[in-house]
């Protein structure tokens, strides 16, 4: 993924699609919308120009691009949306991560571990807007104090 000789890079697996080294890692797929990942990652400018208009290109893929200092999720020299996810509860079904070539470069595998390649699949770049819990996650004004809070009075109003 890097360019031989150059410095180890951070990967995001929530990445831009229009960074000029973004990568589509995956498809969303499925009545849940999980994202089914390729054999091997292709260019997203080798793709973007075959999504209709008026599709959003992370509705229907899962993009990876560099981890930069300028992101909004940053918290010093973690990813605070990693840290977001994690406040949500663990997926069920905890068997075998699924295959990525991205992991050995993944800001939220070198962060959190296996962990994160759990949750990976069910994360999506772009969340319905009437998903309010994803909504809280996504944005990185929201704390993990804030989501946790939210869930328990989700919990207790259900």
């Amino acid at each position: 993924m890097d360019e031989p000789g150059t410095d180890h890079v951070n990967w995001c697996p929530s990445g831009d699609a229009h960074r000029p080294e973004s990568l589509v890692l995956g498809v969303r797929s499925g009545e849940h919308g999980n994202v089914v990942y390729l054999d091997a990652p292709v260019p997203a400018a080798d793709v973007l120009p075959s999504i209709p208009e008026g599709i959003a290109p992370g509705r229907v893929l899962r993009f990876a691009s560099h981890c930069t200092s300028a992101c909004a999720n940053r918290v010093g020299d973690d990813c605070g949306l990693i840290r977001r996810i994690q406040t949500l509860p663990a997926p069920r079904d905890s068997g075998p991560v699924p295959r990525c070539h991205l992991r050995p470069r993944c800001k939220w595998w070198n962060q959190t571990g296996v962990d994160a390649c759990h949750r990976c699949p069910a994360l999506a770049t772009l969340n319905s807007a009437d998903d309010r819990l994803a909504e809280l996650v996504a944005d990185p004004a929201t704390t993990v104090e804030q989501l946790e809070s939210w869930i328990a009075e989700a919990e207790r109003t259900k």
